[in-house]
């Protein structure tokens, strides 16, 4: 990082405490409205030399690409541009080239720390009848993002072995916990789809750290792994997840401790044979046996249902009522990573080195942060669950806001808010849909040869208008 005068620093800080006073509807910043971030972003900001763009206006331009639709460099400086020339400031180039080496100096550890400080502290303040049975739950999942296909991703984040060189894109996968109340990510960790240590537990047993004692962890039928509900237990957190398929995990409930119809206890004992990933020690600390519970329940009548793994063993306190519910509410983490990947566009990242790409990840999530910032702000004004709010309409009603009101003040945050409200996500429980699409693309063949290769057979042989046809 560049280095800075004393004068220059002092300017920077003022030019944070400004904001803290005087939040413009341009900046993020005004979504931040805990004193606790604006104390985090003073000791996160690096030392720089006196630029337009500093290191604040550089991560708000970076927070408006990925809130808006277009989300090129091009636009989001020609909206900086304008900003400057109505607020009456010396006008600046609509080059992109600065503005793209300020991204470069931004750095890492500023916004994914800023990103994990939203998530926790929107975690940390849920209130009370937002909560399961007064504690905490977290969901865990996995996903993947790709990357324009470039030397430097493809080194770092290869794409499918099955694919030709010059035909696939680079892969990353991301594993989230999120916060089932508030919405918000806690923390991810991410790497590539391949190699020892790449899977989604792999990438899970990094973000251990974010179970706290009292923690009830919502997950797929990837997770219940021995060692891994060992792991959560000595913490005194507790799991719920679906039961791994395979004949070492089919429930018999003839067995156990009956607790009710296709409600069980029954004891796990440890693998005999020792995970490549786990170390000696590890595996020779671990119990020799689990005590956990399984229970089966049908969607519908007639319809085989899902088998749960859980060690919220109590059958008094936990009912199998209860946890039926509250699996039911794990779908809630595919929507808000739907919500993160379609209605942000996270789907596919645009940055062209593996650094921007780690970057534009975390500025990504901590766009994600701000927004539920806004909505739990709304849902405690409203009454309701930020659940129960449209994730994309308060998108859309923020950066509308931010563009067109004219006085920012209480009023019109409050009735930002209660626009927000307005819109409530429906309830429709059990609802099933196809994994298909109607509407057909455009019968294009697929590129399967790089694209120069292809580029120079069109010039030699001219366009196959068959594959179109």
């Amino acid at each position: 990082m560049f280095n800075c005068s004393g004068r220059q620093r002092e300017q920077q800080l003022q030019s944070v405490a400004n904001v803290r006073q005087h939040a413009d509807s341009t900046t993020f910043f005004n979504a931040l409205t805990d004193e606790s971030m604006f104390d985090m972003l003073e000791s996160l900001l690096p030392e720089y030399r006196e630029r337009v763009y500093t290191p604040t206006d550089t991560l708000s331009m970076f927070l408006s690409q990925a809130l808006n639709t277009d989300r090129s460099c091009q636009s989001v400086v020609d909206e900086w541009f304008m900003s400057r020339q109505s607020a009456g400031m010396k006008a600046i180039s609509t080059n992109t080239g600065a503005y793209c080496r300020a991204r470069q100096r931004l750095p890492t550890s500023m916004i994914r720390e800023l990103a994990r400080h939203s998530g926790d502290q929107l975690h940390k303040r849920v209130p009370k009848q937002w909560k399961w049975k007064g504690r905490h739950v977290k969901l865990i999942d996995g996903t993947t993002v790709s990357m324009p296909d470039t030397p430097e991703n493809q080194s770092v984040y290869p794409q499918r072995s099955t694919q030709q060189l010059g035909v696939g894109f680079p892969q990353c996968r991301l594993v989230g916990v999120l916060d089932l109340s508030g919405g918000g990510v806690i923390d991810v960790a991410y790497g590539a789809c391949a190699g020892k240590g790449s899977g989604e537990q792999g990438l899970l047993r990094k973000l251990l750290g974010n179970m706290k004692k009292g923690d009830v962890v919502l997950g797929d039928a990837l997770f219940p792994d021995y060692f891994l509900l060992c792991a959560l237990q000595a913490m005194g957190v507790d799991c719920l997840c679906e039961q791994m398929s395979g004949r070492a995990r089919i429930a018999d409930f003839r067995k156990g401790t009956k607790l009710g119809a296709c409600d069980h206890l029954i004891t796990y004992p440890k693998p005999p044979i020792k995970p490549g990933w786990l170390s000696q020690s590890d595996y020779d600390a671990a119990p020799e046996s689990l005590h956990v519970r399984e229970l089966r329940f049908s969607p519908r009548k007639g319809v085989k249902g899902k088998t749960l793994v859980t060690t919220l063993c109590c059958a008094k306190r936990y009912k199998k009522s209860d946890l039926k519910e509250l699996y039911k509410d794990r779908w809630q983490v595919e929507i808000n990573f739907r919500h993160i990947k379609t209605t942000l566009g996270m789907d596919v990242l645009s940055c062209k080195t593996p650094e921007m790409v780690e970057k534009e990840i975390w500025v990504y999530l901590l766009a994600y942060n701000v927004i539920r910032i806004i909505m739990a702000q709304s849902a405690l004004q409203a009454g309701c669950s930020p659940n129960e709010i449209s994730f994309k309409h308060s998108t859309q009603l923020w950066l509308a806001w931010g563009r067109y009101a004219l006085v920012v003040d209480q009023a019109s945050w409050i009735a930002l808010l209660n626009a927000m409200a307005h819109k409530r996500v429906g309830n429709r429980p059990g609802r099933i849909e196809p994994r298909e699409r109607k509407r057909r693309p455009k019968s294009y063949p697929w590129l399967k040869k790089p694209r120069k290769q292809a580029r120079d057979d069109v010039i030699k042989y001219g366009h196959d208008y068959r594959d179109a046809a």
